[in-house]
């Protein structure tokens, strides 16, 4: 069986609801991808280095203006046939979101039409 591909990508259309694509795929999945888990599953070398670190415990810090804001997507670019680079708007651009990673961040999330 082949890998699923996207069938339709959308903006999420309601402005009360936080930054989305929606997105149908031709298995029949769909699913919608905040910009938040978009932003936190970054498949860039930096981000998964982050990500893996031991984190520790947090400070009192300053906000910068971009962190108060709601993170939105900005732009989403094809890279070949098989993935999206997608700009984020704090400045975050560098992640190549495969079409095999999107579909696995759908997840249980998904629902099959």
């Amino acid at each position: 069986m082949s890998q699923p591909v996207p069938t339709a990508i959308r903006r999420r259309a309601d402005p009360r609801s936080p930054a989305a694509v929606e997105m149908t795929w031709s298995d029949g999945t769909e699913a919608v991808y905040t910009a938040r888990l978009l932003r936190d599953a970054c498949p860039c070398a930096t981000c998964r280095e982050k990500r893996a670190a031991p984190q520790a415990p947090p400070l009192l810090t300053v906000l910068a203006p971009a962190e108060i804001a709601p993170l939105q997507i900005v732009g989403m670019q094809p890279v070949g046939q098989y993935a999206y680079s997608i700009d984020f708007s704090d400045g975050h651009s560098s992640g190549i979101y495969t079409l095999e990673y999107l579909h696995e961040l759908a997840g249980p999330r998904a629902s099959p039409t």
